[in-house]
């Protein structure tokens, strides 16, 4: 039995000790924040974590028990890609812990422990400028002076990035995440315009065109050759193709058949329908009619390509005829560039009025950084990684799924809303080596698969060996 007259550790010294090392921690340390990792979603087999968000940060000093540099196997190129493993341990004040930051995050929804730094959690350090996250918390460490401890040394490893929301409202840490992860552009409407066009009518022009056959093998789109006009303007139009299909003559679904023809100037002067025939795009047996007739439109003039179109406008013709002249609009970049007739009408005494469709021109606000869109129609989710107002260039990642083109994307914070232009860009050269530079953050899975599929590829019956 102990000698009740020695106390091995009274309450005021081991008040002292925790004293002396906390004014120790503040003299020789740094100050560095606190991330609680609140558990959004979980597995409920093996408690994998899903989804996890950081929303708080707590300032508190810590001394820096790392030497001569940071620790781990540093920067390791591997089949994965180029991987960073640095670690450091930090030291912080138990007493520092459990009187600040614990009873502030005992109350925030989600977070699974509050009475000491869990594993998960994350620190910023300001020297780097880098986000740590906590592998490990030893609590023993000196071990029971005067009966009891004292301090928490965190084992901590570079924060790898894997889709969590990091929102604590503080720039410097905030920003740690603003290039990580997959982020897609969306080119957005603010104030539109809408498009306007002319046009004339002519006698002898051709009206439509039927495609009678759509022959086989192209892997390009043909030229249309019109017969002449005898007395006026020979007719020009376009070829419009068709893939997917197969059959005994074509059984490669790759290649392309002529679906129909859009007239880009109707002629006239004709007094008998013209030949259509299709030249080059590496295919045969495509054959067509034509149609003619008197008073139909002839060639349409854009005064205005018009802005701010997400999708492909409706275009009227006003005017008395026996038939209504259709067209279809050509879109580049939200405006239109051209105006293609597929029925050039008939029966018209007057020129008719062009009306095209307005776009959607409603757009306002200013989105903020990191919170949460949600798209009209889709209801997919997504966060805000940066906004241009003036190229009106929207960046988003965290997407729960594909946005519908045209519908709009409204902030649920600052209200913003405006409407998707287009989703589907075609990336130049450089837009995606810029993209591939971001990307050697993380693993290269994709090139990985690739080399693999050349020993081994499981899409073929059988991948080990002669079907």
């Amino acid at each position: 039995m102990l000698n009740p007259f020695f106390l091995q550790g009274s309450k005021t010294e081991q008040g002292l000790i925790q004293d002396l090392i906390n004014e120790s921690i503040q003299i020789h340390g740094v100050d560095v924040y606190y991330l609680p990792r609140q558990y959004i979603t979980k597995q409920t087999i093996i408690r994998e974590v899903i989804e996890s968000k950081f929303s708080n940060a707590y300032p508190i000093e810590a001394y820096i028990d790392t030497y001569e540099g940071y620790e781990g196997a540093g920067v390791l190129l591997s089949k994965f890609g180029i991987q960073p493993n640095t670690d450091i341990t930090l030291i912080i004040s138990k007493e520092r812990y459990e009187s600040y930051i614990s009873p502030l995050i005992k109350n925030i929804p989600n977070i699974e422990l509050s009475t000491r730094p869990k594993e998960g959690d994350l620190i910023w350090f300001p020297l780097g400028d880098r986000l740590f996250e906590i592998k490990f918390v030893e609590h023993e460490t000196p071990f029971y002076q005067l009966q009891k401890t004292y301090v928490y040394n965190l084992k901590c490893e570079l924060f790898r990035y894997q889709d969590e929301v990091i929102d604590t409202g503080i720039d410097v840490i905030d920003d740690n995440i603003e290039e990580y992860g997959y982020i897609e552009t969306y080119n957005m409407i603010g104030i539109g315009s809408t498009a306007t066009a002319i046009t004339s009518i002519v006698n002898g022009g051709v009206r439509y065109v039927t495609v009678t056959n759509r022959g086989r093998g192209y892997t390009s789109t043909p030229e249309v050759i019109f017969g002449t006009s005898p007395t006026g303007e020979t007719a020009t139009g376009i070829a419009t193709m068709i893939g997917g299909i197969t059959d005994l003559c074509e059984p490669d679904d790759s290649l392309l058949r002529v679906q129909g023809v859009q007239l880009t100037n109707p002629g006239y002067g004709y007094t008998i329908a013209p030949t259509v025939s299709f030249y080059g795009g590496g295919g045969t047996g495509a054959e067509a009619t034509s149609v003619i007739g008197d008073g139909i439109v002839g060639i349409v003039t854009l005064t205005s390509g018009g802005s701010g179109y997400a999708i492909t406008p409706n275009i009227t013709f006003v005017g008395i005829a026996s038939t209504s002249a259709q067209a279809i609009a050509i879109m580049n970049n939200g405006s239109i560039s051209e105006i293609r007739m597929i029925n050039s009408g008939l029966g018209y005494t007057e020129p008719p009025t062009i009306i095209i469709d307005s776009p959607y021109s409603s757009g306002f606000g200013t989105y903020r950084y990191n919170e949460e869109v949600v798209g009209s129609a889709s209801s997919m989710t997504a966060r805000v990684r940066s906004w241009d107002a003036t190229t009106l260039l929207l960046q988003l990642s965290n997407a729960s799924g594909s946005f519908t083109p045209g519908e709009l994307i409204v902030g649920q914070e600052s209200g913003a809303s405006y409407q998707i232009r287009q989703t589907n860009q075609i990336l130049t050269t450089e837009q995606k080596e810029e993209r591939n530079i971001k990307f050697d953050y993380f693993a290269q899975n994709d090139d990985v698969q690739i080399a693999a599929n050349d020993i081994i590829d499981f899409s073929e019956i059988n991948p080990f060996g002669t079907p």
